[in-house]
């Protein structure tokens, strides 16, 4: 029978061998059932309300303390906000936080974004880019002309990890979107360390956060009073200013703050980032120990240190990668499949603190299940 002749949809998985929640996608992430069904209980006392009332206000200051506690933020750090995620502060930073010139780590498809889009503004010099294949980590240069140095906590697209450390004087800019809340970091070294709420907080998209140190305050601030023309929607200095009274410039999606506060609220009562970055090991250890003891299946990034705790990328010899994600799509299990431009046969999986890791440890025995029904 050739592997056309199978429908991997309908292949049936016995019960024990679906996840009490199947949903393993980088972002949008699951969305805890319990922030969902606590939202629904406000009625129409929070949706629809002013964000600028307290009503919301107090959850953006929830937000903001509860981030603080949960990255042990030393005095003087801030935690800021605003709209349109990642990809909105990328924008705004090229405006508010880097100076002349920064260096940017591209080893996948959102580290090379940050990167075009630095060398495509005419008011910054040419950044340097030091550059990895998909897989890898790159060697960061410290460099006296560098302002700014630009590098990913993780790397969504391939499943690649980085350690955060500093590198020169300039300041550090660590796009966390999908590490942050799920991998260990010392906030001494880095100035701004942003993320959407989509990810490992299990939230929804639209929303920009930042935690950011003096240095980074000091040259928002800096910025944002110089004759630089920054479009308003993008000046730091006013998110930072808006940040302070616990609101955002515009209106945000009032879902998605709630949402972000409640799963915040959720990682600081279990024990903080600690609790939540051992969720991750746990749920790593299960699927790249599982990987590496298969005839068919091999973590893709070959270095075990650099492989990623929140997003497990794993190859496949023999049988199609394709046919494995339908198959658990057609049993409930979502989002396998994997980054669409990386071009492999492999499936994706999140790992993040808001999965469960016992779930992680069934969809093992899920794909052992199908790999068996499909021919060779």
């Amino acid at each position: 029978m050739s592997l056309a002749a199978i429908d991997p949809q309908k292949i049936i998985l016995p019960p024990d061998l679906r996840p009490i929640d199947g949903r393993f996608g980088s972002g949008p992430a699951k969305v805890r059932t319990e922030a969902v069904d606590r939202l629904a209980a406000t009625g129409s006392t929070f949706l629809g309300t002013s964000h600028r009332r307290d009503t919301v206000r107090t959850v953006v200051g929830q937000i903001r303390s509860g981030l603080t506690d949960l990255f042990s933020l030393p005095d003087g750090y801030e935690v800021i906000l605003g709209n349109g995620g990642a990809t909105a502060f990328w924008d705004a930073a090229a405006f508010g936080l880097i100076e002349q010139r920064s260096e940017h780590a591209v080893l996948g498809e959102f580290s090379s974004k940050f990167a075009a889009l630095v060398t495509a503004v005419p008011h910054l010099a040419e950044p340097l880019i030091v550059t990895a294949e998909p897989g890898a980590r790159p060697e960061m240069i410290a460099d006296s002309s560098i302002d700014a140095y630009a590098l990913p906590h993780n790397e969504t697209s391939t499943g690649v990890a980085l350690d955060i450390k500093r590198i020169g004087d300039g300041l550090m800019l660590i796009d966390a979107t999908s590490a942050a809340g799920g991998l260990r970091v010392d906030p001494q070294q880095f100035d701004a360390y942003y993320f959407s709420p989509q990810k490992a907080f299990g939230s929804e998209g639209g929303l920009w956060l930042a935690c950011v140190a003096p240095a980074a305050i000091e040259r928002i601030e800096r910025l944002a009073a110089s004759d630089r023309w920054i479009p308003p929607s993008l000046d730091l200095g006013i998110a930072l200013d808006n940040s302070r009274l616990d609101q955002t410039y515009n209106t945000p999606s009032l879902a998605t703050l709630f949402l972000l506060a409640d799963t915040v609220e959720w990682m600081n009562a279990n024990g903080g980032l600690e609790w939540a970055a051992t969720r991750c090991d746990n749920s790593a250890a299960t699927i790249y120990d599982w990987a590496e003891a298969h005839e068919m299946a091999t973590p893709f990034v070959a270095d075990a240190a650099a492989r990623s705790r929140v997003t497990a990328t794993i190859d496949f010899d023999g049988v199609d990668a394709e046919m494995i994600a339908a198959a658990l799509r057609a049993n409930g299990i979502l989002d396998t499949e994997p980054y669409r431009k990386l071009g492999r046969n492999q499936l994706r999986v999140a790992l993040f603190p808001i999965i469960e890791p016992d779930d992680v440890a069934t969809l093992t025995r899920a794909i052992d299940f199908i790999i068996a029904v499909l021919p060779e």
